[in-house]
């Protein structure tokens, strides 16, 4: 502790140590950056201490210790905690979580491990390939339990639980308490004692909280206004969607912003990467997903903004936690559009105070230019509509026009024979067919008229007057 600089306990700590060293249940709530970790972890290595192997057989090191955090980044902060607090205490510790390699993790189970920070998933996935033992754990710590209930790690706490000795002690912490994850530790816990170090649901309260009204569209351009004019070095930024985080780094990058993304999707060594690069300030700008609202514990981090706010109004409590840590200053910074008001007033109506609202020169809400995007809509819309029209209008002149001149003029000129000399028109073209076949019909009545006893001076027979009617000439 001298080493690190500690001289006087948090709130927390110093309420939370003296039960943890004497065996007790605790139920730990406090705000985050408030000295949690320290306040189960220094305690634990005392107890830890006193009766810690210094064999280095594996089998002198089972797993006495295990905490189970939500997230893997707060898994890593816990672990690197408990090492830099027991530098000097013989005790193994151990990481274990998802999104790398299982066999490093299961090479460092098999040399022995006192205390062992896991995530849930990852943690069932060693107990179901049997390179796990949780039979001598003697102290159970859950940490941020109401993220875990949050992300739906409910059932695998329980299926973890059923895995552990009957007699244990167990230690649950968290930011809030809500009705389930009371439910949850009177299930498993005995007598638990609870301290309570900060009000449900209340920011710290070294944190500066300010709200700019701006549109929606200029949210982007408010933030890099920010940072810019400022000289924010530091900034963790929050959004709703991981396809966003992304979007929003690669545009603050663009404009000349230093930034990259951290979310779910994006692999854990990637992650690792960019969360040490802003660490060591070689980062102005960390856009983050609500998996990086808890547990990241970034040394006297000056700025939190909520580019997106929350639907969930706990969880604006959560993200400028990361600010205001260990009694450092910091400030909250939200984007609030339109949209967003009914947010802000729900998270205003959890906290009990009113958030203030600054408005940033040039980015009045309404009053501002549109965006690039909306005003080339205007102008796109008619272009399009004139291209087509320049396409027509050559046919419709030019071809449309004089075509009809050239053709429907013959036209008429060419009927008007038909019309007016049918007949004398239409027999010169004809003759040449059927008169061949004309003159064999004749031919063909005679010779029926002269075997029937008829003469051709005699009345016309009907086949006579058929072939008349049919070739417009009396018959002969």
């Amino acid at each position: 502790m001298r080493e690190q600089g500690y001289t006087d306990p948090t709130p927390i700590q110093a309420q939370a140590i003296p039960v943890v060293l004497a065996g007790r249940d605790l139920l730990g709530a406090a705000q985050t950056g408030t000295g949690k970790t320290a306040g189960f972890a220094l305690p634990i290595l005392q107890r830890l201490g006193v009766s810690t192997n210094t064999s280095h057989s594996p089998a002198r090191h089972p797993v006495r210790v295990l905490i189970i955090t939500p997230t893997r980044e707060l898994a890593a902060q816990v672990e690197q905690d408990i090492r830099t607090y027991g530098k000097f205490v013989p005790v193994k510790t151990s990481l274990v979580y998802g999104g790398v390699g299982m066999q490093p993790q299961i090479d460092a189970l098999r040399r022995g491990v006192d205390i062992l920070v896991a995530t849930p998933g990852r943690l069932l996935d060693h107990v179901q390939q049997k390179t796990v033992d949780l039979r001598q754990v003697e102290i159970l710590v859950l940490d941020e339990a109401d993220r875990m209930l949050d992300m739906g790690f409910i059932h695998d706490i329980r299926r973890i639980l059923a895995l552990l000795p009957t007699k244990r002690q167990n230690l649950l912490f968290s930011a809030t308490f809500p009705d389930e994850i009371r439910k949850l530790a009177g299930s498993f816990m005995k007598d638990p004692v609870t301290v309570e170090v900060a009000r449900r649901n209340t920011p710290a309260e070294l944190v500066a909280q300010v709200a700019h009204p701006v549109d929606a569209s200029r949210k982007r351009e408010l933030l890099a206004h920010l940072v810019k004019t400022n000289d924010w070095r530091q900034v963790l930024v929050f959004v709703k969607t991981k396809h966003g985080a992304n979007r929003l780094a690669q545009q603050l990058t663009r404009e000349g912003v230093q930034a990259d993304a951290i979310h779910g999707n994006k692999s854990q060594n990637a992650r690792t990467r960019a969360l040490a690069d802003f660490k060591a300030g070689e980062m102005r700008v960390l856009v983050a997903t609500d998996i990086a609202a808890r547990g990241l514990d970034i040394e006297a981090l000056p700025h939190v903004v909520n580019y997106d706010l929350p639907h969930v109004a706990e969880d604006y409590v959560h993200r400028i936690g990361r600010t205001g840590r260990a009694g450092a200053e910091g400030e909250a910074v939200s984007l609030v559009s339109h949209e967003d008001r009914p947010l802000l007033v729900a998270i205003e109506r959890l906290m009990n105070r009113q958030v203030e609202s600054r408005i940033i020169a040039g980015f009045e809400p309404g009053t501002a230019p549109r965006p690039p995007a909306e005003k080339s809509e205007p102008r796109r819309q008619p272009q399009p509509q004139q291209r087509r029209g320049q396409q027509r209008q050559p046919q419709r002149q030019g071809q449309q026009r004089q075509q009809p001149r050239q053709q429907q003029r013959p036209q008429p000129q060419q009927r008007r024979p038909a019309r007016h000399n049918g007949r004398p028109h239409r027999l010169p073209d004809a003759a040449p067919v059927h008169s061949t076949e004309r003159e064999a019909q004749i031919r063909e009545a005679r010779a029926r008229m002269a075997a029937e006893g008829e003469t051709p001076a005699a009345k016309p027979s009907l086949t006579q007057r058929f072939v008349g009617a049919l070739f417009g000439r009396k018959p002969s």
